[in-house]
């Protein structure tokens, strides 16, 4: 019978427990965290690091405190906002307009394009027909919540003509679950349905008009002596 050399036997043995350590679990490795199980890529839309990875479904903010803060241009010269009802929006739908928007510009050298939303709440879902109980569902995706008249979306950094920015922003548009409005930085602010118009400036005021709106003083009345 043909019998093994020991050098052979020494190389398959060391060949079976370098093999043994690759199979078995290390212990010194560290538990994953489940923020960690997800990868994240740069131009992936997620957050760093969150505190709670479920969190409650909430509802879309009403603007009924009278701010206008986010509803204006702030960085380019066009955009997009919302008009219709407020709506929550996922990470793939913002994803997918920003490409579009990034592939109309690409014939424009340094165009910028501003994203003013990000995707920080997780969502949860649980399976169809699963019985109530046993905790939460899992995570399935992030998502933000936007109320009416936020702006999404901004172009600028170099000059653009308002017929490229107005189709660019229209193909974007057809890409989300909500009604849109193009804006420009002459835009009034939106609060709720109504467009906010600032108030007129007031006529400077000069010295010599305020003597002319003076009403003229009475003459005094002269007394006559008693006889």
């Amino acid at each position: 019978m043909f019998s093994l050399s020991s050098l052979s036997r020494r190389v398959l043995t060391g060949a079976g427990n370098a093999l043994g350590r690759l199979a078995a679990p290390s212990t010194s490795q560290t538990a994953l965290t489940p923020l960690s199980m997800f990868t994240r890529g740069r131009a992936n839309l997620a957050p760093k690091q969150v505190k709670h990875l479920r969190r409650h479904k909430g509802r879309v903010p009403i603007p009924i405190g009278g701010s206008t803060r986010g509803t204006t241009l702030a960085f380019g010269e066009w955009g997009i906002r919302i008009k219709g009802n407020g709506a929550r929006l996922s990470a793939k739908q913002l994803t997918t307009v920003r490409e579009v928007i990034f592939k109309k510009l690409k014939i424009l050298k340094g165009a910028k394009v501003y994203l003013r939303v990000f995707p920080d709440i997780p969502v949860c879902i649980k399976g169809n027909e699963t019985r109530m109980g046993k905790g939460k569902g899992t995570f399935e995706y992030w998502a933000c919540r936007v109320p009416i008249g936020r702006v999404l979306f901004e172009i600028g950094g170099v000059p653009i003509r308002e017929e490229l920015a107005r189709d660019i922003m229209r193909q974007a548009a057809a890409k989300l679950p909500c009604e849109m409005e193009f804006i420009n930085r002459s835009s009034p602010p939106r609060l709720g349905n109504m467009l906010i118009y600032p108030d007129p400036p007031k006529p400077a005021v000069t010295p010599a008009a305020l003597l002319a709106e003076a009403p003229a003083s009475p003459a005094p009345a002269s007394v006559s002596a008693a006889p």
